[in-house]
């Protein structure tokens, strides 16, 4: 261990153990310098390190302190869906939300899955894209092999190893995003009339994929803190002729959680037992909080049942279109898929993004988000709080920057989208998240972007709308 982490050690354990409290200032760099005889830079380095584990924040001629730690005053409830299979609807409501492109327009969507495109440290990606686009050679602008360029699969392969996955280049293939690599994952491990368990709420874009091949979802409950109930999950396994087990266990999206360790192996187990594939989805998994960043499933995947699927839509940015999925046991029946689906991926993203990662940039780019989406989350809670009915459910996302709301008094989020529409305002709400149109009182929320005065007065007067109809559903006159 270097000397930095082991003093990083050292300071994090009075914070943990409560000696330390939030808002308490801590030594400065020259006392830790004294006391431990260690150099500035090793000091700075080990603040740094407390810092983007969101334990330390700096302020400006101040010192270190000790951040504080905001927790919701209440999360949303344990999931309670239909415990059938059941076909997928809501496409027209999904289309809405995926068709609108700011600033073509002046509406603002508040609960659209797209990252910070504004962050600085996405720079050298954007010098990296011209630079291969200015002296791309012949075979650059060729098809590239179908498992996709070589020099980002081996960049994959290292980034994996830090989540716990040993993988080899061949193991992976690259595909045009991470939706089609959920997509050829479905299609091979099914076939029309199948059942697929998914958790619940669960991606709209997988929803969708569902209903396009003809599939049903099985919804199981899930846990706002730990994720999937494996006791639903195994009552459903026993009941219905599930094909695969399709969810987001790290950063899930739109809940927030990571599920425990203990709890991913038991379900692998689970899975093992009635020789089921999982579809994973970890599209959210380098945006986590803590450090180091959580295993996947597919790290305790044995015998190759796990299809992990992944990309750098969420990290880095959606128009790329680049992702990837690691099938197991499935590869060949994948890479079928994958030639007939789309061929060979767009060459030149995939080389710019290899580079970025090769250099550094990937890492230093993940220290300032992470450190940014987490101190937005907070700030977020903190409005969502302040104009929002005191009953509100509020997720608390261990990673990722997307926040789920359950209103309360039975709040259809869907008349609050159509008042909103004079404010030219939109949030993503919680009917496209289910197969059934559950959640209907739930909401989707964004905090990647720099949350400005505009944000905040787009929120509270969200907060003003539901007010106005819990008012109106509990007999009060509607303002």
């Amino acid at each position: 261990m270097t000397r930095y982490a082991q003093l990083a050690d050292e300071l994090r354990r009075p914070v943990d153990g409560g000696i330390y409290r939030g808002g308490d200032r801590l030594p400065s760099i020259r006392a830790l310098c004294r006391e431990f005889a260690v150099s500035i830079s090793t000091a700075q380095t080990a603040y740094a390190r407390l810092e983007d584990a969101g334990l330390v924040e700096a302020r400006p001629k101040s010192g270190f302190f000790v951040r504080s730690q905001p927790t919701p005053t209440s999360l949303p409830a344990v999931t309670r869906p239909a415990q059938r299979p059941l076909d997928v609807s809501r496409w027209d409501q999904v289309l809405e939300l995926v068709e609108r492109h700011p600033p073509d327009d002046d509406v603002l969507l508040l609960g659209r899955g797209i990252p910070d495109l504004a962050c600085p440290t996405l720079k050298p990606l954007h010098r990296l894209l011209a630079e291969r686009y200015r002296h791309a050679s012949g075979q650059d602008l060729n098809y590239d092999a179908l498992a996709g360029s070589l020099a980002l699969r081996q960049q994959i392969v290292r980034l994996m190893a830090g989540a716990g996955s040993l993988l080899h280049p061949d193991d992976v293939l690259v595909t045009t995003g991470c939706q089609e690599a959920l997509s050829i994952a479905i299609r091979t491990l099914t076939a029309p009339g199948d059942v697929v368990a998914v958790d619940s709420p669960s991606f709209y874009g997988t929803m969708q994929i569902l209903q396009a091949n003809g599939l049903k979802a099985l919804e199981i409950p899930t846990d706002p803190r730990t994720g999937i109930s494996l006791e639903a999950l195994e009552l459903a396994l026993e009941q219905w002729p599930i094909r695969a087990i399709q969810l987001t266990p790290t950063c899930n999206n739109p809940l927030g959680y990571t599920m425990p360790e203990e709890r991913k192996r038991a379900l692998l187990a689970l899975a093992q037992r009635f020789d089921v594939a999982i579809i994973e989805d970890d599209i959210y998994g380098d945006l986590a909080f803590e450090t180091p960043r959580p295993r996947t499933l597919k790290a305790f995947d044995d015998d190759g049942r796990v299809l992990l699927c992944s990309g750098f839509s969420k990290t880095l940015m959606p128009g790329l279109r680049v992702g990837w999925i690691a099938p197991g046991r499935y590869r060949d029946r994948v890479q079928h898929m994958k030639y007939v689906s789309t061929g060979a991926s767009a060459t030149l993203p995939q080389l710019a993004i290899a580079d970025f990662v090769a250099k550094g940039y990937y890492e230093r780019h993940l220290r300032a988000v992470v450190a940014q989406y987490r101190r937005q989350r907070d700030l977020m809670i903190g409005w969502v709080r302040r104009y929002f009915p005191a009953d509100t459910g509020i997720s608390y996302p261990q990673g990722g920057f997307l926040l789920w709301l359950e209103l309360p008094g039975g709040i259809d989020s869907m008349r609050l989208n159509e008042r909103l529409v004079p404010a030219r305002l939109r949030i993503a709400p919680g009917a496209l998240f289910s197969a059934s149109g559950k959640y209907r009182e739930c909401l989707r929320l964004n905090y990647a972007a720099a949350l400005t005065p505009t944000i905040e007065a787009a929120l509270r007067r969200v907060g003003e709308e539901v007010a106005k109809l819990y008012a109106c559903a509990h007999g009060r006159e509607l303002a």
